[in-house]
């Protein structure tokens, strides 16, 4: 799973969108849970309830309370107990508390209970990518990049990408960040890859332009570089002589990241040149 740190004016509209949801769905659940009529109890709608449930669950998991996303988990499952969606946010929860033993029997339930939940196969993934299960990732996101109406199709192709590259598969994972790009082309990571694949099959003006695209994508997006892809420009505009990008970067790496395994690497190609 990738971590970007998006700055503090970011940070904060998206705690505060989150919050809104939180007052937003408290006060929809306030109001239609349940009427009563001559002294029996009538259903409002239990189906939108629990939905709005696992709405509140998550906007309190995106604000970091567990206890809270846990607790709103449960009213839904109240509700009904077969309810993909809400074991799903129970593996999150799970695997944010380090508990992946339950994150995994989670995650699994909530597929067993809704095979077409896209978005439970597709946090299932990014979990077994973490823990370096990339087959199990990969045939995960293989059924995920298939669902045409799943709204994150761009983003399972890039993870397809990069679970192929961790099996050895290169050209799989080429085919995946390519249809990654047709469907969003403001994606950061499969051009960077794509970049370091034509570099590996030689193919050096292809590698660049793939960079250049990551570049500009990482400018608009104002995105710090990782070691790995100051690694990729150094070695990919070195080859070109662009020596003041060279210097450049690999001042920016020697100085962020001087105990990362791409700064040892570039140390390592720096002496045998």
């Amino acid at each position: 799973m990738l971590f970007l740190e998006f700055g503090f004016g970011k940070l904060l509209r998206k705690r505060l969108g989150s919050v809104l949801a939180v007052l937003l769905v408290s006060s929809t659940l306030s109001n239609c849970v349940t009427t009563t009529t001559g002294g029996f109890m009538v259903d409002a709608s239990e189906e939108r309830a629990a939905t709005d449930y696992i709405q509140l669950a998550l906007a309190y998991f995106d604000n970091g309370d567990m206890p809270g996303a846990r607790r709103h988990v449960n009213n839904a499952l109240d509700i009904d107990d077969r309810i993909s969606d809400a074991y799903m946010v129970f593996a999150m929860i799970f695997e944010r508390e380090g508990d992946l033993d339950l994150a995994d029997s989670n995650f699994q339930r909530a597929i067993s209970l809704d095979g077409d939940n896209s978005s439970a196969r597709n946090n299932y993934a990014a979990m077994l990518f973490a823990e370096e299960r990339f087959r199990e990732s990969y045939e995960q996101l293989e059924k995920v990049a298939s669902d045409t109406s799943y709204e994150g199709r761009s983003l399972a192709f890039e993870g397809l990408g990069r679970s192929a590259l961790r099996l050895g598969r290169q050209e799989v994972a080429k085919a995946a960040f390519q249809r990654a790009l047709q469907l969003n082309e403001n994606l950061f990571i499969a051009p960077l890859e794509l970049a370091l694949i034509y570099f590996d099959q030689q193919d050096y003006l292809g590698a660049r332009q793939y960079y250049r695209n990551y570049l500009t994508t990482i400018q608009f997006l104002q995105l710090p570089h990782t070691p790995r892809a100051l690694l990729a420009g150094i070695q990919i505009e070195g080859y070109f002589e662009n020596d003041e990008f060279v210097e450049n970067f690999s001042l920016v790496l020697s100085t962020l990241y001087p105990t990362s395994p791409e700064y040892q690497t570039f140390q390592r190609l720096s002496d045998a040149n």
